[in-house]
């Protein structure tokens, strides 16, 4: 939907690598602080690296045998294996030195300084009660497992763990309804919970049906896709699936993710709700039709009363054919035009509409009463993107702005849920905003045009397209050194946009030149006089409407000898008309302030 847009991209400036705080704390490991014998070998020639989780069993033994702490049972401990995310968790160093050395499966044996473990300075984790922490002692560490982890909760307490990859990047959300087949464990893998192995379990997303980290791992997860999701305590909220969670450390959650229905709060307080119910093609919101285009609609309205009365439908009121339409031009109620704009080519969705968004504020049918509830069952059949805006190739500049601030409007109802989608209705907004802009351009009013400019560039100062249609604006203004300034930002963002900006600031030449040459003519004379002396010749102060025209009266070349010479303008006046081009002319000559005596 843009129009006459220079091309370009974002441009994220490059920040400094700074030193890691775990990089500093290897600066300080004292020589032969860290010995490592292996005991037992592992499998395979992997190791873990930054980002991968490691699930291990540690013992701690004094240099004369004597246990000090374990997570086994055989030697005091639950028998639940510790586990840590590399770059992320808060570890001892000699463990965060000692982990990428290991191979899965193996046993090694780790003697430590002090320094390398509670004795360090400025230790990111603190010693047990009790603890030896100024004794150099033995680390024994079986590698039970490691794998890319995906950190969920920033404190770590929710982890996921791909088991196998979905489909799509769509992930549920609230209110989305989901069903997933589910098995809890303990960290030792005894088995707590688990649903029907006829069906899948089913749930609302954002209604606390589900252990609270659990739905947290599940809203990362894509359709198909095969996880493990690690819960820690304080995530452990009781729901439905899980009634009783007391004096459970942590769980494990077997989950497949087999489906689930995108429900959407269209207006965020519940009246206006879109409920797919068959998936359509394409990856949402990317394949909607989010821009006017020419829609193609199959739907039935019924009205939302006890008889759930049918009041139209396409396959049986328009002899079978499909509804079409531009969307943009008013031609639909505004709730199910807004719901339209969301949806996929082929997908059938459930609407349910309040009367205002309905037919309260749109030509009502005979047969819907007024302030009805309506429900429309709709299957976008298909749609095509217009190759150009009709209105403004037509030159309808005034309609065209208006269109597109109706789109902007309706964008106001659009919530988007995450980082992608966010980012998806930003770019579109941004091209909205710029055609308002190129609109008021054309129309002559460059001041709205920096200003509808000025809406992406306040979110994202070097936004090409933006900084190219603002600086044409301020060239149109006669605002040189701000365009300039403008055209040379774009060729320092993003060096595929030169030849645009370059284009552009050949011309801004021209038009200064031009200026220029016209500042000389009305200032003609002016500082040839002596003190106190002014030009009373109004022939050489010229404006810029009749400069380059000839003139028709040849009476007016004779000053002086038909008539006599008019009195010369009030200097106050002569200025105010001039004063904008005379101030850069002043500029160009290093005069910056002139007295008229």
């Amino acid at each position: 939907m843009e129009v006459d847009e220079a091309p370009g991209s974002e441009y994220l400036p490059k920040k400094k690598k700074q030193t890691s705080e775990e990089e500093k704390r290897r600066k300080n490991m004292p020589p032969g602080g860290l010995k490592k014998a292996v005991m037992r070998s592992g499998g395979g020639d992997a190791k873990p690296g930054e980002g991968d989780q490691v699930i291990f069993h540690c013992t701690i033994r004094t240099l004369d045998g004597v246990i000090v702490e374990s997570t086994r049972l055989e030697h005091g401990g639950k028998g639940i294996p510790m586990r840590h995310v590399l770059g992320k968790s808060k570890m001892i160093l000699g463990l965060l030195e000692g982990f990428p050395t290991m191979l899965k499966g193996e046993v090694a044996m780790f003697k430590m300084k002090p320094e390398l473990h509670y004795d360090e300075v400025d230790c990111p984790v603190t010693a047990p009660e009790g603890f030896p922490s100024h004794d150099e002692l033995h680390f024994e560490i079986e590698l039970l497992d490691f794998f890319k982890a995906k950190v969920v909760s920033e404190d770590l307490g929710v982890i996921k763990q791909i088991i196998h990859e979905g489909c799509g990047w769509e992930s549920p959300r609230e209110p989305y309804e989901v069903k997933a087949w589910i098995t809890a464990k303990t960290a030792d893998g005894k088995l707590i919970s688990t649903n029907s192995k006829e069906e899948p379990f089913f749930f609302t997303f954002g209604k606390a049906e589900l252990p609270k980290g659990l739905e947290m791992g599940i809203g990362t997860m894509t359709r198909g896709e095969k996880a493990i999701v690690y819960v820690s305590s304080q995530y452990l909220t009781q729901s439905p699936f899980m009634p009783a969670v007391d004096g459970l450390e942590e769980i494990l959650f077997e989950v497949e993710l087999v489906h689930f229905i995108q429900v959407r709060d269209m207006l965020g307080d519940g009246r206006l709700i879109k409920r797919r119910i068959v998936d359509g093609k394409g990856d949402f919101p990317m394949d909607c039709p989010l821009h006017d285009s020419l829609l193609r609609v199959h739907y039935k309205g019924t009205l939302l009363n006890e008889e759930k009365t049918v009041f139209y439908d396409t396959r049986v009121d328009n002899n079978g054919e499909p509804l079409e339409f531009s969307s943009g031009e008013g031609l639909v109620p505004e709730g199910l035009e807004m719901c339209l704009r969301l949806m996929l080519s082929g997908e059938v969705a459930i609407v349910t509409c309040p009367p205002d968004y309905a037919y309260d504020k749109f030509a009502r049918p005979a047969n819907v009463p007024e302030g009805a509830h309506i429900q429309w069952e709709i299957e976008l059949l298909g749609f095509e993107m217009p190759k150009g805006n009709r209105l403004f190739k037509e030159g309808k500049f005034e309609l065209a702005k208006a269109k597109y601030e109706k789109v902007l409007r309706e964008y106001n109802h659009v919530n988007p849920q995450d980082e992608e989608e966010g980012k998806i209705f930003s770019n579109s907004r941004n091209s909205l905003h710029l055609n308002v802009a190129a609109c008021y351009q054309k129309m002559g009013e460059n001041k709205k045009s920096i200003e509808a400019c000025n809406k992406v560039l306040d979110a994202n100062p070097a936004h090409v397209k933006a900084l190219y249609r603002r600086g044409v604006a301020y060239m149109s203004a006669g605002d040189f050194d701000e365009a300039r300034s403008d055209f040379n930002m774009m060729i320092s963002v993003d060096k595929s946009s030169e030849p645009d900006a370059t284009a552009a600031l050949l011309k801004l030449k021209q038009m200064e030149q031009k200026a220029e040459k016209k500042a000389k003519k009305q200032f003609k004379g002016l500082f040839d006089k002596k003190p106190g002396e002014i030009s009373g010749e109004p022939e050489e102060i010229t404006s810029a409407k009749d400069e380059g025209q000839e003139d028709s009266n040849p009476s007016r070349n004779d000053v002086g000898t038909s008539r006599e010479a008019p009195p010369p303008p009030p200097p106050v006046g002569v200025f105010s008309r001039i004063w904008p081009v005379g101030r850069r002319f002043f500029h160009a000559l290093g005069v910056e302030k002139c007295s008229i005596l």
